[in-house]
Formats: structure tokens, sequence, C-alpha cells
């Protein structure tokens, strides 16, 4: 884990400039042909550049841990998860830009498929537009709880968020998305005595919001995950001394780094926009996360060719903006595998270039070869103090 209090004294304000290239749910297992997609994808400019690099496997969370992706996000930025942990309430709160305001709890929400007998067909409701989820949160934003403020706000596709304000409130609540089809969401139950008052409320708003989506086609239902409450974090930028940006297009990400306090960038809707803002700002700040979503995407909907795909058309965008930066990280935030269309526990492929590494000039940037690479397998919590020592931005530790 990066040691805040170890690190302070040691850190240089001056330095090389840094990119985060995170490929959410890049790590694979082997599929067609015996390759993973990393494998089997036809990427000249990553091959090139791992012949220049250091590589390595990254450890999200724990050793057999299968990560979600805020706490996988947070040891990226070298927060112990264990400790700094933020559900997907309040990561999907503040990426939409939302105020939120200290112990206010925030739930994601997915509006999902029900059949007659109410069981969950589809988990996302054939991934809603977006058009479709902003109409359903006007609709439901009617919905009012005796002494209780909500707030309602739609993300993107078929995911939303609410927000709860008022006094006694507690995140001790269960998610009602079991994870699977063919049965009905779960009840709404309370995690304990705190959370009981907390969890009437919600009962009540699910009842409510039942009846005004009992008439939709696809989105008659509504899944709840990540009740969280908000607190703040250590500042990023006080913590490592680095002026730093996040560039995504899914709200979720946004979030996960205004919570450690980078400025987000723009409103990218695509990946291409994404390395057109990373072009047009990159003098600007010292540390850049960028982040691309359809591999993870891809993985989850057990698309083997398109998860192929989406890695060789940023490998042709990478040629462009790899000279703007001395030093580059090209990671995971954890692995999706096609066979298991889920997150799951295995170790993250990493590369890192720097004018200071010791590369084997003879690996592909792939799982395979990412195993047989200098750097081993690290906690992903230690790769921020890696990154700042290629940037010559530590002092050296004691006489």
């Amino acid at each position: 884990m990066a040691d805040f209090e170890f690190l302070r004294p040691l850190l240089k304000k001056e330095g090389e400039n840094i990119l985060l290239l995170v490929l959410d749910g890049l790590g694979d297992l082997e599929g067609e042909e015996g390759k993973t997609p990393l494998e089997a994808a036809n990427t000249p400019c990553l091959d090139k550049l791992a012949a220049q690099s250091d590589l390595g496997l990254l450890e999200p969370v724990g050793v057999g841990i299968t990560p979600g992706s805020g706490p996988a996000h947070l040891a990226l930025f070298g927060y112990n998860p264990k400790k700094y942990f933020a559900g997907r309430g309040v990561l999907a709160a503040l990426g939409v830009g939302f105020p939120l305001r200290e112990k206010d709890i925030a739930v994601r929400i997915n509006f999902c498929t029900l059949d007659k007998q109410g069981n969950i067909v589809d988990r996302r409701a054939g991934r809603l537009p977006t058009e479709e989820c902003e109409r359903l949160v006007a609709k439901l934003s009617q919905i009012q709880v005796d002494g209780v403020e909500l707030f309602l706000r739609p993300v993107r596709e078929y995911r939303a968020v609410l927000i709860l304000r008022g006094e006694n409130l507690s995140k001790d609540v269960l998610d009602t998305d079991p994870q699977v089809t063919g049965v009905p969401p779960l009840p709404v139950r309370a995690a304990s005595k705190e959370g009981e008052k907390t969890a009437s409320i919600i009962r009540e708003f699910l009842q409510k919001a039942e009846k005004i989506l009992s008439g939709e086609p696809r989105a008659n239902g509504i899944l709840l995950r990540g009740f969280d409450q908000y607190y703040p974090f250590p500042s990023f930028s006080e913590v490592y001394q680095l002026k730093a940006a996040a560039i995504a297009v899914y709200p979720m990400y946004r979030g996960v780094a205004r919570l450690v306090g980078m400025d987000v960038l723009g409103n990218p809707q695509n990946w291409e926009e994404e390395f057109s803002l990373l072009k047009r700002h990159h003098k600007e700040y010292d540390f850049f996360f960028l982040h691309i979503k359809d591999t993870d995407k891809y993985g989850e909907d057990g698309n083997f060719s398109q998860k192929v795909h989406v890695i060789e058309q940023i490998d042709a965008y990478l040629s462009e903006v790899l000279p703007l930066f001395s030093v580059i990280a090209i990671t995971g935030d954890h692995s999706t595998p096609v066979k298991l269309k889920s997150h799951s526990w295995h170790p993250v492929p990493l590369l890192l270039k720097s004018p200071y590494t010791r590369p084997f000039k003879n690996l592909r940037f792939c799982e395979k070869d990412c195993q047989k690479g200098s750097l081993g397998k690290l906690p992903s919590e230690e790769l921020l103090p890696l990154l700042l020592a290629h940037s010559l931005r530590l002092k050296k530790f004691g006489a």
C-alpha cells in the first residue's frame, strides 16, 4: 500500500509527466484458438512499446478477491481499498456532478426488465438508451417520502442514482440486485439496526416506483446496488503533489476521480473524444487518468471478438498520444474474462514505460508475457509510488 505519511517527505513537486491508461476489465482467459483477447489482437503499437517497457501483473485487492470497479480504481490511485471504500452509489452521484453533502446516502439504480411473475429477465433492461433513462428518472422524481429528501439523477444507459438526505440515515442496507436472472429482486433488508429507518424509506420508494413503472415495456423494475454514505477522501494532489486530471466517458469513473479530488475534463461520449481531450490538455497537468470502458463491456457481454476489436482500435490511437508523456502505465482495474461474463480475481497485465525501465525485448503486452516481466506481481496500491519513482518525483530515503 502507498503509505501517505511515509511518502510525504520524499515527494518532489517537479518531475516528468505521467499517463495512467486504464482499459477496464482488460485481463482475460484463453478463449478462441487458445489465446486471450490481448494475445489475439493485432497490436503493433503495444508490441513496440512492450519492447521498451517493464511488464508485470497487478493484484487489484487481494489474492482470490474479485474487486468491484470502485475499490479496483482506488487501489490504482494508491488508496488502500479496505480502508478507503466508496460504494457505487456515492461514485455514481459524484460522477454526474451531484453536490453530495457529508452523511448523504447514495445508491445506484439499475433499470431492469421483469416478467409477469416478477422475475428478472434482463438486469440492464436491454442496455436502455440514456434518453430513456432520463425520461424514467423524470417520472420517478415525483416520488416523495416523509422525513427525507430524495434526489434522483440519470447516470448513463440503464443506470441512475438515488440520493437520500436527512437525519439518522445509514448505509447499512443490503443490495436488491441478486446479480442473476430468473429470480425476483431481493427484498429490502437492513444490515443492522441503524439501517432500519433507511430500509423502510427505500421500501416505500420502491413501492411507489413499481406503480409508476408498471406500464413500461422494458424498464418495469428497479435493482439497487452499492448503498453508501459520503465522506471526503484525502486529496490526490496533496497526497502525491501532482496536479491530476481524469478523462472518462462513464460517470462512475468520473466519480471515483472526483472522490480523490482530480479535475474531470470535458464530457466525452466515446474514447475517440477522450483521446482528443488528452491531446488538447496534456501540457496542463502532471498526471492523467484516462479510462476506457468498452473492454469491460464486451467482457461482460461474453463477446470475445468485440473485446479484441476494441483493443486493436485503442492500439491504433496510441501512437498519437504516447510521445506526449515520459511515464506511461497501461493496465486494467480488474480482469473481466469473456468466459465468466463478469469481474474476476485474476491478476491484470501491466505495462510501464519510462526512460528508466529494464525491458525484456522479446515480450508482448499480454497475460502470459506479463507473467515473465521484470515487475513480477505487485499489489495495485504500489503502482503510484512506482510511477512517482519513474517520473523522478521521489527523493532518496535516508542518508
